[in-house]
């Protein structure tokens, strides 16, 4: 890590980083290369398991503002975070596909690329990304338009 982060700055981003593996790949399963971690075991706690989840994901989030990552890259931190929770609360699925999206680790690589890494603009890639996310909920919004205008059509 550079020298011009301070040591609580230094332990607070070493503490996050222990926390995503212990969420997202404390554990393998022998013989194979598939690491899980705790997130995709409290996932089957219906409901509760995912809301915890969802906690540790927003201090991730709050710690990346607090260290000024810029926001293109927190937008990508927050999709990264919303897609966890909201498929994770599909049982049992939701929680395999934790085994494989790894949220936590993800956005602690984001950070990691910004607050230790001492990059201080996106990438072509986050510009990339969030705009093809704008894309898509545009896409989707316009669809849900185009459906509402032909429900309402059709039952006048």
């Amino acid at each position: 890590m550079p020298s011009a982060l301070t040591p609580p700055d230094r332990r607070r981003l070493e503490a996050l980083q222990r926390w995503a593996n212990l969420l997202d790949a404390a554990f393998g399963i022998p013989g194979t290369g598939i690491r899980f971690g705790i997130d995709a075991l409290v996932g089957l706690i219906p409901g509760a398991g995912d809301a915890l989840a969802g906690l540790f994901s927003a201090t991730i989030l709050l710690q990346g503002a607090r260290f000024g990552v810029p926001r293109l890259v927190l937008v990508r931190m927050v999709f990264n975070a919303l897609v966890d929770v909201v498929v994770g609360a599909v049982p049992f699925l939701g929680d395999l596909f934790d085994v494989g999206w790894k949220a936590n680790l993800r956005n602690v690589r984001l950070l990691d690329r910004f607050v230790v890494q001492g990059q201080r603009t996106p990438t072509r890639g986050d510009y990339l990304f969030v705009t093809i996310l704008l894309v898509i909920l545009v896409a989707i919004t316009a669809l849900r338009l185009v459906a509402l205008t032909l429900l309402v059509a059709y039952l006048t």
